[in-house]
């Protein structure tokens, strides 16, 4: 007799591979486990993705979107350029496998972030210049700054926050929280002092 379906089985596959990535680790994490953790058997997990790897490049998916969606909820469209480097960098930080995947943490990824070869990283970034183009486009980012240079800096100071409490020893909350607020005023020098008015 078939099992009978679980529902939305392509979440519960996400959230026990989510678990067992942040515990064990990309390297260690086995499709069988995967499949006990979630409560079905190893074929049900290959009915949803062909691979192990494919299941880790759908929690990152995932992760992004979370990510996205966070930021939304909390700034709306067309915020100031600081102030979506702030709740971004807050959705980053608070993030464990979206902060693993922005450090390509072989720790978290393991070998993952080896195979990579796909272009995703320069596609998110040439993201990050596009939505800083269309910024300086609105009137919202002094002309004469290159987006290319302020997202290659913004992604130096992302990568160097995440990777300061391992660096010069643990951080607290308020701590980082106000290295965030120092780059995003460090950001806002790029930022008119009277933005134009956006069309409604």
């Amino acid at each position: 007799m078939p099992r009978p379906l679980i529902p939305h089985r392509r979440e519960a596959v996400l959230d026990a591979a989510e678990d067992l990535v942040l515990d064990r680790g990309f390297d260690a994490m086995s499709v069988a486990a995967v499949a006990a953790k979630a409560g079905i058997g190893k074929g049900a997990v290959y009915l949803e993705f062909d691979s192990k790897r494919d299941i880790l490049d759908a929690l990152l998916r995932r992760g992004t979107e979370r990510m996205r969606a966070r930021v939304d909820a909390e700034i709306g469209e067309h915020p100031p350029p600081s102030e979506a480097y702030r709740a971004a960098a807050r959705a980053l930080l608070d993030d464990r496998l979206m902060s693993a995947a922005f450090l390509d943490d072989h720790g978290v990824l393991g070998r993952h972030v080896d195979t990579v070869a796909d272009g995703r990283y320069r596609a998110r970034h040439d993201g990050v210049v596009e939505w800083l183009r269309d910024l300086q486009e609105r009137g919202m980012l002094a002309a004469d700054v290159e987006p290319e240079h302020l997202a290659i800096a913004l992604s130096s100071a992302t990568i160097g926050l995440l990777s300061a409490g391992r660096l010069i020893g643990p951080l607290d909350a308020a701590q980082i929280e106000g290295a965030i607020d120092v780059l995003a005023r460090m950001v806002a020098t790029f930022e008119p002092s009277q933005p134009a008015q956006l069309d409604e």
